[in-house]
């Protein structure tokens, strides 16, 4: 299972999300790290993903690819993450068949209806979980 990561800004919610994933699921994981910026990949390299690209076209290019991908709700949202996360980014995760597991931050001005105000370890361990069940129906 191909999983990806995507963050922006300084890669902290990234760097959770993979550290997580280690920790709970071991090292057979294939992890990918895509950064919005170098400093968000060298974060989440640093956290252990496998292998990390960074910016506009290595997402566009690495979506399709992915069976899994992981990040807050604003990497659907074109011009996030303070203008790092492009139009065209948004539209390549979008339209990748990857099953999409979204950290739901309101930090992008999307608020989703019904969903309670955790902390982000809280949001974390959520998309684990659900990794964890994609994971157990592969088996």
């Amino acid at each position: 299972m191909r999983i990806m990561v995507i963050d922006g800004q300084g890669g902290g919610i990234g760097k959770t999300v993979i550290e997580t994933l280690r920790r709970r699921l071991g090292d057979g994981l294939q992890i990918t790290a895509l950064g919005t910026n170098a400093l968000a990949t060298s974060s989440m390299l640093k956290a252990g993903a496998n292998e990390g690209a960074t910016g506009e076209n290595a997402i566009i290019v690495s979506a399709p690819k992915a069976d899994v991908i992981v990040g807050s709700i604003a990497i659907l949202a074109a011009n996030s993450m303070l203008g790092e996360l492009t139009p065209a980014m948004a539209k390549a995760v979008a339209e990748s068949p990857a099953q999409k597991i979204l950290i739901p931050l309101n930090r992008c001005r999307i608020c989703v209806a019904g969903v309670i105000s955790k902390p982000l370890p809280h949001y974390v361990e959520d998309a684990v979980k659900s990794i964890q069940t994609l994971l157990q129906g592969e088996s």
